[in-house]
């Protein structure tokens, strides 16, 4: 099955790849809201299914083979679930990893920066760690380089295997690129710009901060500032609120993002958008949770969120993008949860909070 969304004039693909886990159950729900917007907006859906991951792996060999990659260059956007099996993370040994599907896919189609918005929702304010004073208001875009350094460089064992190194290797095309990203971005929101490294003992990030320092002028209408990932990472949980657009490289981009998730109150509230050289990838930013896998008690709240992010940033449907976003805070308001955010009260099913957000978007 192909997506084919009325729009701009011409027919758009989107490819949908679940994965493994609890991926298939919470795209679905992701599914229901944009079937729904396609019905209140006049535009018509059908959906290419591809594998990526474990479930790739047990069919094909490989945790993105060649048939998904075509798929996604066919398509004009990617809804993808999440990657991950026990029976590879428990084996050291294993030469093929479900993970090595999401690299791949990000390396092939040239996706070299994530994105990923945290915003907080005044129904969830008491479900962050971090006191309401703190994360109240706090509103940020995380871009992080998503295609160098340390997770795609020269990396092996010596000594017979007791010695071990991964090299964190940048080139300037590729620190250029995400920081024109990273100022329009600034542009387009609040006008203010970190570029976040380790310029104090990493010559990358000495590299990154140049380049940065070289950049700014080009931008009078943003304030850059720089900040070493250290003191990010204690500002991210003291005063959130300080960032808007927050630039940095793979390695660091990745923890600072996980740690954000804390100021929403949960990860099962982050989406994400991974954007390059080809066909973009939309997806939450939360792993396979295999426990739950099949029960149907996932939180979809992050998936239908990066649905709403595919209609915005890949066919620019702004209104679209947007009421799915206030389905997602009507459900909150209302206590249509699952259980992580039930507090005590009423937890609904996977399916269910897909369901009565999918109302929600035709009703109003």
């Amino acid at each position: 099955m192909k997506i084919s969304i009325s729009v701009l004039c011409y027919e758009t693909e989107i490819a949908k790849l679940p994965g493994d886990g609890i991926g298939p159950e919470v795209v679905a729900q992701a599914v229901k809201a944009v079937d729904a917007i396609c019905e209140r907006f006049a535009h018509e859906v059908s959906y290419t299914f591809a594998k990526v991951g474990a479930c790739a792996i047990d069919e094909f060999g490989s945790a993105y083979p060649e048939s998904t990659h075509k798929v996604c260059l066919e398509s004009d956007a990617v809804l993808f679930g999440a990657v991950g099996d026990p029976r590879y993370d428990n084996d050291p040994t294993s030469k093929v990893r479900p993970e090595q599907g999401l690299l791949a896919m990000r390396k092939q189609l040239g996706l070299y920066a994530n994105l990923r918005p945290v915003e907080t929702f005044p129904s969830l304010l008491h479900k962050s760690p971090l006191r309401d004073a703190i994360v109240s208001g706090a509103d940020l875009l995380c871009v992080r380089e998503l295609t160098g350094g340390m997770y795609f460089g020269e990396k092996g064992r010596l000594d017979g295997g007791d010695t071990a190194y991964d090299t964190n290797i940048y080139h300037r095309y590729e620190v250029e690129r995400i920081l024109r990203l990273a100022f329009g971005y600034a542009r387009k929101r609040r006008g203010h710009l970190t570029v976040v490294d380790k310029a104090n003992v990493l010559e990358s990030s000495r590299l990154w901060r140049q380049v940065a320092q070289e950049m700014a002028p080009q931008y009078p209408d943003v304030t850059t500032d720089y900040m070493f990932v250290d003191n990010a990472a204690m500002k991210l949980v003291t005063d959130p609120r300080f960032f808007d657009v927050l630039v940095t490289e793979n390695t660091f981009g990745d923890i600072l993002t996980d740690e954000a998730s804390c100021i929403t109150g949960s990860m099962g509230l982050l989406a994400s958008a991974s954007i390059g050289e080809h066909t973009g990838v939309f997806e939450p930013i939360h792993g396979s949770y295999p426990q739950a896998a099949g029960k149907n008690i996932a939180n979809p709240l992050a998936t239908i969120l990066s649905a709403a992010m595919m209609l915005e940033y890949a066919f620019s449907l702004m209104e679209e993008g947007s009421l799915i976003r206030k389905a997602v805070a009507a459900s909150l308001d209302a206590g249509v949860v699952t259980e992580d955010l039930a507090a005590g009260g009423k937890a609904y099913s996977t399916s269910e909070v897909g369901d009565w957000i999918a109302e929600w978007i035709k009703k109003n």
